[in-house]
């Protein structure tokens, strides 16, 4: 059984997210094999908070060059988690 702490990776800071803070959607990097119910319980077990809804998105890797080798970045996933209206949650806001 995966833990709520080891669902959500970190917070994703850009203009975008930042915006969408303050009609209470939250943006997180969460793990690759995690749900929307598992993100759903996560968030609410962590922050105390209510979800109102999850949406997820997949992002593949780039690749990336160093002279003539070639890697790829790890694929990644991120979830915005809407909140019920009038919630916030304290430890995310700046």
């Amino acid at each position: 059984m995966v833990e709520p702490t080891d669902i959500i990776l970190g917070v994703l800071v850009t203009e975008k997210s930042e915006r969408l803070k303050t009609g209470g959607s939250y943006t997180l990097r969460v793990r690759r094999d995690a749900n929307k119910f598992q993100i759903r319980n996560a968030v609410e077990h962590l922050f105390k908070v209510h979800v109102d809804e999850v949406r997820v998105m997949n992002f593949r890797g780039k690749e990336r060059r160093m002279g003539m080798f070639t890697g790829n970045r790890p694929d990644w996933k991120k979830a915005v988690v809407k909140l019920k209206k009038g919630e916030r949650i304290e430890a995310l806001e700046r």
